[in-house]
């Protein structure tokens, strides 16, 4: 799931109407809802369609005669345009037209799932895969800076911010479940089901989102937009295929040098140009910055864990993937049921408090499964309390990070700040998914009964998550000393 140019000349009277209010006074009006329905039903979609296609593979290998390369490369090719794409569609939001840019790309999401539910080719299956990623990578990033400068900052955007948190939780949650039974009726209805969902968003957008015109600056920087997508894109590519390819591969190499160069190619050209597509002083904001970090660490330790988890109860322990869906869903029932109460809590306590409880509950989560799971972990022991920490550490973390990641960004950047923090979670949750696969795969076969081979990678997500709570504590425990030393006697 973006500081300053010219926000009043980038939105319309509309806008204006239902937004311009104080704070304090902003009226959540039959429209403002529907808004927010509009946006929370795009991120449901989202949630939804990642979590049934990943419970379908095995169905549409077979169906498909895929191998189990060419299979991977359902879910890396969605990684691979939504990762890659993300930071240009946030920004190409800011610029060309929120509103715009949002209606077209659900339209192409709505295509894809289309096509994709009825092509009998594996290879043009991935290819729609790409192309949802692609349209994800700009409805996504286009729908939390429409939530950001729809509702103010502060008690309404925190409000919004969560219940737009509970509907990505309820997606993926109700997709794992979908997914187990659609699958049972044909791997097709899993891209099919968004189509119907996708449309009805589209229509009640194009009634409820208001206009806004496009920026009057800011759009003509080809160059950085060619070495911006370029390097993303090869980047995500390099992440995503290292794993099978090698990291010392010389397409690898090539791929990694490939994308380094294109990037510095793109940050000097946004210090040099009058009009760059993106401000990079954004950077140089710690709290934005901390919360890019902390994403990384929430997505990247969460997504590895849930990946290894998989593979063991389904490949080691027999599990059907219905049972393992049920058995992964608490914590995305947590995320559920918490989040609405979050908003209420980042007025209270701030940001950071949030975000500081978020990545605690995370370590402690990964320390607690390491400390009883040995080489066969039991589901109610182990498994279940290290879900529900996890789930308390994501209900805390999303929302928090996702509204600091945006606080203080002027409207005509909330697309950028959007699209930064979004790409930070995608490609970090990718690059440590990318070396848990690489540590698992070097430990031994998936036919072994014990968890011993997945120990290298809960270390690593451990390891993760230590990390971005460190990150976190050290500048509160750096200010206290401060204060401690600039007292008084």
């Amino acid at each position: 799931m973006s500081l300053t140019e010219a926000s009043t000349a980038t939105t319309t009277a509309t806008t204006t109407t239902i937004s311009s209010t104080p704070p304090a006074e902003q009226r959540w009006t039959p429209r403002l809802w529907g808004v927010l329905a509009v946006l929370c039903t795009v991120l449901f979609l989202d949630g939804l369609d990642v979590s049934m296609v990943g419970v379908a593979l095995p169905s549409i290998g077979a169906d498909l005669s895929m191998s189990t390369t060419s299979l991977q490369w359902i879910i890396n090719g969605y990684v691979l345009g939504y990762g890659g794409l993300l930071l240009l569609g946030g920004r190409t939001a800011d610029l060309l037209g929120r509103r715009r840019i949002f209606l077209v790309a659900l339209a192409v999401f709505a295509v894809a799932s289309l096509i994709g539910g009825l092509v009998d080719n594996g290879t043009l299956l991935i290819v729609t895969r790409f192309v949802k990623g692609l349209a994800a990578a700009f409805t996504a990033p286009t729908a939390m800076s429409i939530l950001t400068t729809t509702f103010h900052q502060g008690p309404a955007r925190n409000r919004a911010l969560s219940i737009f948190t509970v509907f990505g939780a309820s997606g993926y949650s109700s997709g794992l479940i979908l997914g187990g039974l659609l699958t049972s009726l044909g791997w097709r209805w899993t891209f099919l089901i968004p189509v119907p969902l996708a449309l009805a968003a589209l229509v009640a957008g194009a009634a409820l989102i208001p206009r806004d015109r496009r920026a009057s600056e800011g759009g003509h920087d080809v160059l950085g937009a060619i070495t911006l997508t370029g390097g993303m894109l090869l980047a995500v590519y390099t992440v995503v295929s290292a794993p099978d390819r090698g990291w010392l591969h010389p397409v690898t190499v090539g791929s990694v040098a490939a994308a380094a160069a294109l990037l510095i190619a793109f940050v000097i050209i946004e210090n040099r140009i009058a009009h760059p597509l993106i401000r990079l002083g954004i950077l140089r904001v710690g709290s934005i910055v901390r919360a890019n970090l902390s994403v990384i660490a929430l997505f990247g330790s969460y997504l590895s864990f849930q990946f290894m988890m998989t593979l063991y109860l389904q490949e080691s322990q027999g599990w059907p993937p219905l049972r393992v869906a049920l058995g992964l869903l608490p914590a995305g029932l947590l995320v559920a049921f918490s989040s609405p109460v979050v908003g209420r809590l980042i007025n209270r306590y701030g940001t950071q408090r949030l975000i500081n409880t978020a990545m605690a509950s995370l370590a402690l989560g990964y320390v607690w499964f390491l400390l009883t799971a040995g080489t066969a972990p039991h589901y109610v022991v182990t498994v279940l309390p290290t879900m529900l920490l996890l789930g308390g550490g994501f209900a805390f973390g999303f929302s928090s990070i996702m509204a600091q990641a945006t606080e203080g960004v002027d409207d005509s950047e909330q697309g950028l700040a959007a699209g930064l923090v979004q790409t930070s979670g995608q490609v970090g949750a990718a690059l440590v998914l990318a070396v848990v696969t690489a540590l698992i795969t070097v430990s031994g076969p998936a036919a072994h009964t014990d968890f011993s081979r997945y120990h290298p990678g809960i270390n690593l997500v451990t390891g993760v998550a230590v990390a971005g709570l460190l990150l976190n504590l050290i500048p509160l425990l750096t200010r206290k000393r401060t204060r401690q030393l600039t007292q008084p006697g």
